[in-house]
């Protein structure tokens, strides 16, 4: 079983410098193979493949022009080389769009290191060429403080290492073996009926809130919109000859817009971490979702913001893999299925329940609240098609 691994880098200044000279090393080799590709296939030659770019790049990398690239890791400009053969190869088979030259501004920084040389302890991770000096002082350079100590093995198979930066803090990502394992279940399954009153009504009687609806996220929310209205008025103010003109003031009320963001991200990502968590925790036999519609969802002027801000791909996502770690079955109802408008006791639908009717009212006498019985509903699917 493979897993992949997130940390937060804590590195001190002249790290961080080596690290952007290290993602623009890589953005540079990418759009320089790129640029090779698209050259050649305009004047009608066959792919150039992978191995012949990194030899012309080799002697390019020697030349007096590009000295600078001789301070970087090699394997840093290999691989981004490697990348930009997979993304114009994958064009030509249909799998992605055509591949677009990284911009500076735009682009994720990000870069990669060697899977066999990168070393990890519990509380640091070795990077490759930040210092060649011999001195031990100096070798100090190479180690970089991890924020969580010991969530990485030490002596683990790793696999594609990547290092990004997300406008904040840079991050380091690595896939890990660890060996298979199977669990005891429950006999019993869960359905789960995903909405925004609620984030999650399972069948067993859990009901998992709606954070968005937290103080912590509404007072986060106001301070973003009073920091967006913020920044617009100083490029107003700061407008010169028809263009905006980027102020330091400008530059620092973006900085904390960018903090806010990121914090209202994670907030709703630990949420969904910890609902998916405790929910696999609980061992079903299997677990029933519905499968929605989120982009028609997003149609909707009135409850866009409140379907993005939930993050339904995100709890599902979350659930896939969770549910393949625990040898739990995830099964997806299909989208028509009628989880709210059907019975759990007669089994009568009802066409013209609308979206505004929180309680279902049967002719049959059963009353019960709509969400819930969904869940009961969706509960009964996964036992006809569970294993």
């Amino acid at each position: 079983m493979i897993k992949a691994i997130k940390v937060m880098l804590i590195p001190n200044n002249v790290q961080k410098t080596k690290m952007f000279q290290y993602a623009g090393a890589a953005r540079f080799a990418f759009n320089w193979a790129l640029a090779k590709e698209k050259e050649n296939y305009e004047k009608g030659g066959r792919f150039i493949s992978n191995s012949e770019l990194r030899k012309e790049f080799t002697r390019l990398r020697n030349s007096d022009e590009y000295i600078w690239l001789q301070r970087i890791s090699n394997d840093v400009t290999k691989q981004a080389i490697k990348d930009a053969c997979t993304a114009y190869k994958n064009f030509f088979k249909g799998i992605q769009r055509y591949p677009k030259f990284k911009s500076k501004k735009k682009s994720i920084p990000k870069f990669y290191q060697d899977n066999v040389k990168i070393q990890f302890s519990d509380t640091h991770v070795k990077f490759v060429s930040f210092s060649s000096s011999r001195k031990a002082n100096k070798q100090k350079l190479n180690w970089v403080r991890l924020a969580e100590h010991g969530r990485i093995p030490t002596d683990a198979k790793y696999m594609n290492p990547r290092i990004s930066f997300d406008g904040l803090n840079w991050w380091i990502s690595v896939c890990v073996e660890f060996p298979d394992y199977k669990e005891n279940l429950e006999e019993k399954g869960i359905g789960i009926d995903l909405g925004i009153k609620n984030l999650a009504i399972c069948s067993d009687t859990n009901k998992y809130k709606n954070i968005n609806k937290s103080q912590t996220v509404k007072k986060l929310e106001k301070r973003k919109r009073r920091l967006q209205r913020s920044v617009s008025r100083k490029y107003e103010q700061n407008k010169k000859k028809g263009k905006y003109c980027k102020t330091n003031n400008i530059i620092k009320n973006e900085k904390l817009l960018l903090k806010v963001n990121h914090r209202l991200t994670n907030i709703r990502k630990n949420y969904l971490n910890q609902t998916t968590s405790e929910i696999v925790n609980r061992k079903p036999r299997f677990i029933c979702i519905e499968d929605l519609n989120v982009s028609g969802m997003m149609k909707n002027r009135h409850l866009s913001k409140a379907v993005q801000n939930q993050g339904f791909y995100e709890f599902r996502k979350q659930l896939e893999y969770k549910c393949n770690d625990s040898g739990i079955q995830l099964i997806i109802a299909d989208r028509f299925y009628p989880s709210s408008k059907l019975c759990s006791c007669c089994g009568k639908i009802k066409k013209d329940l609308k979206l505004s009717d929180r309680t279902y009212r049967c002719e049959c006498g059963n009353v019960i609240d709509r969400d819930f019985q969904a869940s009961i509903n969706l509960r009964a699917y996964g036992e006809k098609f569970a294993s």
